[in-house]
This record gives structure tokens, sequence and C-alpha cells, in this order.
């Protein structure tokens, strides 16, 4: 009897943890309300409270699968950058990344790619990555209906593969993530990739000690979230500042900074039009595509 009981539940079950955990808070549910209804409310009050906490933690996998470390076998780390490209600071970001021979992720949203492309074309001719990071950005975005955050997710796709890009890679607005998410990935035949360590900066809102908080905490395997955006032009000079000091101190903890594709163990974007795999380099002037 406990055998097919097993077996039931391997079998039908859903796949992701919040789907089990639903499953067996229902399952508890049930044989508590025998013995008195009230303690029925016990496991449903428990899968609720995780359901609520889930989204708003970057590194959960309750709804769906989420990468927010690496796997890599070195003392590497691998650099982030969200919600540009911006005409300010996207180009003095590639100044340093370039003097300090560094590989970065840039997660995109689609309207700046659009407004902005050759800016876009110019992160991956120096030798970086480009990822999905929604439309507009939207800090509800989670929380829409499945075919808005198909339209925001899918619209960000066509302004990359317009530059010959294909991300595989996404991270939701504030890596607040859903059970929507988990269909919208697989539709797109993408996957999630959060932080495990930022600076709580606020989108470049609040640079002051940014670099030290970073350096803190930064640890091997950690992907590093950082900003591609400027909301005050006036902390242009020391937004720069800090983020020179994060590319100087990443290496004199012993630690290297390594592209987020080697760190995690598999790509973030190929080139469109095929099963070309895009391989950034710091070091050459223009990414190699390989077939």
């Amino acid at each position: 009897m406990l055998h097919t009981i097993k077996n039931y539940f391997v079998k039908y079950l859903p796949q992701s943890p919040a789907g089990r955990t639903g499953c067996v808070a229902l399952l508890a549910a049930a044989l508590l309300a025998w013995v008195d209804l009230r303690l029925a409310a016990i496991p449903l009050g428990i899968f609720m409270a995780l359901c609520s906490a889930a989204p708003f933690i970057p590194s959960s996998s309750f709804f769906l699968p989420v990468i927010s470390r690496g796997t890599c076998s070195r003392k590497a780390v691998a650099l982030t950058f969200d919600d540009g490209p911006d005409p300010l600071t996207t180009p003095e970001l590639l100044r340093l990344l370039k003097k300090h021979r560094v590989s970065g992720t840039f997660f995109v949203t689609g309207h700046r790619v659009v407004r902005y492309p050759q800016l876009t074309k110019e992160i991956i001719a120096q030798g970086h990555s480009l990822a999905n990071h929604s439309f507009h950005h939207d800090m509800l975005g989670a929380f829409r209906s499945t075919p808005t955050m198909q339209h925001e997710i899918g619209a960000t796709q066509r302004a990359l593969k317009d530059l010959g890009i294909v991300a595989l890679a996404y991270r939701p607005p504030m890596g607040i993530t859903s059970p929507r998410l988990r269909r919208v990935m697989q539709k797109e035949g993408m996957f999630v990739v959060n932080f495990s360590c930022r600076a709580w900066d606020g989108g470049n809102r609040r640079i002051r000690n940014m670099s030290r908080m970073i350096l803190k905490r930064v640890r091997s395997n950690d992907i590093v979230l950082l900003h591609d955006n400027l909301a005050k032009p006036s902390l242009f000079s020391h937004w720069a500042g800090e983020v020179e000091l994060i590319l100087q101190g990443i290496p004199q903890k012993g630690l290297e900074i390594i592209p987020l594709a080697d760190l995690i163990g598999r790509p973030v974007m190929i080139a469109a039009g095929g099963p070309a795999e895009i391989h950034p380099g710091p070091n050459s002037e223009h990414p190699s595509i390989t077939r």
C-alpha cells in the first residue's frame, strides 16, 4: 500500500517544489481535518506563507529553477549589470572593464535596446554577453498575467534578435519570481539567473560605500549584481570610482573575475539563426562565433 502511494506521488506530483509542497500541504490538511477541522489550517497556512515569501528571495527555486550562484571549481566570480544600456554609464563601464581585462554580462531592458541599438552592439563588440531583463522593467512584472509577462520577455528577445543575439538567460526585475514565470521560460527556451552578492544600491541611487559592501560580502562562485544606469548624472564620477574599486578589489581578495557562462557552466546567449555559440573575451575586439 505504502509503495503504491509513493509511486503515485512520484509520478503525478508537479515538478516544482511549490507544486510538491502544495500537494503535501493539501494531503496533510485532509488528514488533520479528520482529527480537528481547525488543524487543517496549519499546513495550508504554512504553504501560503512560503508562496508569499518565495518571490522575494532571489536564490529561491520554489516556483522554478533559479541560478543564483556558480558551480565553477576555480576561485572565481562573475559580474552582471542590470538596467542598461545607458549612454552615460555604459561607455565608461566598458572602458573600465577593458582596462581590467574583464568580461561582464549585461542584463538589458528591451526598450533601451530599441532606443540605443549601437550602444548595445558595442557591448557585444567589446566581448561581453547580453541577457534579457524584460522590456519595461516593470517592478510588479512577476505578478502580471502570463500573456503580459510573455510580451515583456518576448519583446526583448525580438529586439536582441534584430542585433543577431538570442538571450538564453533571463533576470526578472528585482529578481522577483512567480509560478507563471516557469511557463514562459519553458516556452522561450530560457532559464533564470539571479544573483548572490549585491550592494543594495537601489539601481545606483545609493552609491556611497557600494564597493565596500561588495568587497566585504563577495565569495567564490558569487554572481555579483551591479547596475548600468544612473538616476542622478551628478553622481557619475562617484559611481565610476566605486566600480573601479570593485574591479581592483575582487582580484586582491584572491578571486578571479570570469564570464558568467564559465561560472555557471552554460551559455547565456547564442547567435540568432543557428546553433552557433558566442564566446566573449575581454582581450579581443570582437567575440568569436563557433558552430
